[in-house]
């Protein structure tokens, strides 16, 4: 997990709060705010695994390419 990951959901539980209390009090300021802070966190979070997949992606790539190099011996 990356601290993109970790942000971004970190966002999206605090747009939630935010969208939910403006809903309970009435505040459609508040809960336009909550709206975005979730988008923007989604955002973050789909970056983060993206930036994961690619990380493990790289990895996969090389294991495979020394375990053709063994082979080739």
């Amino acid at each position: 997990m990356n601290k993109d990951q970790v942000k971004g959901r970190a966002e999206q539980v605090k747009g939630a709060i935010k969208s939910t209390t403006g809903k309970v009090v009435g505040n459609t300021k508040l809960e336009v705010e909550g709206e975005l802070d979730k988008a923007g966190g989604k955002a973050q979070a789909t970056y983060g695994d993206l930036k994961e997949d690619v990380k493990d992606a790289n990895k996969d790539a090389a294991k495979r390419a020394e375990e053709q190099r063994h082979l080739d011996r």
